[in-house]
């Protein structure tokens, strides 16, 4: 059996609130990876939030769910892990 993959990219950051703020920047036509760039405490903020290609089961719980589950390019968040609160957006799924 072949594993789904997925490709996303996040921003993380400490509250609620703020992902709220970031979530109708980009909803408002803000880039996700400009926005990633300058707000995201991830080091993935860099690369605009880009987390690769990954299976289920290597992110956390929470994360996974998301990924594997949401609508594919669409701003999904706030979804809280033990890191903080993430907006994510799945760019490609198998």
């Amino acid at each position: 059996m072949i594993m789904a993959q997925a490709t996303a990219r996040h921003i993380l950051v400490d509250s609620e609130a703020k992902c709220e703020e970031l979530k109708k920047a980009i909803e408002g036509g803000q880039d996700f990876a400009e926005v990633a760039k300058q707000h995201s405490s991830c080091p993935s903020g860099r690369n605009g939030g880009d987390l690769g290609s990954f299976g289920p089961g290597q992110m956390v719980p929470e994360f996974d769910k998301a990924v594997f589950n949401g609508e594919l390019n669409t701003v999904i968040g706030p979804v809280k892990t033990q890191f903080g609160y993430h907006l994510l957006e799945v760019t490609s799924r198998s």
